[in-house]
């Protein structure tokens, strides 16, 4: 199962929705998207730690279960 990290959810107000095989590549996305798209964006070890918490399994219900609601 891939990755997902969608911008908004860091709250950046950004459509962009990032799809990798695994966490490592969607650093590597998150990384060369904050520097070509958010102008100033330093990628600290402070951003990076919350982008990791946000990386969710691409497929996965908006709970983390196996069922919503």
């Amino acid at each position: 199962m891939g990755k997902i990290l969608a911008c908004r959810d860091v709250g950046v107000d950004c459509d962009v929705v990032l799809h990798g095989k695994d966490e490592a590549d969607i650093m590597r996305q998150a990384a060369a998207h904050a520097k070509s798209c958010h102008n100033n964006v330093q990628v600290t070890p402070q951003l990076q730690a919350k982008l990791r918490s946000l990386i969710r399994d691409e497929g996965g219900s908006c709970c983390g279960g196996s069922t919503c609601g």
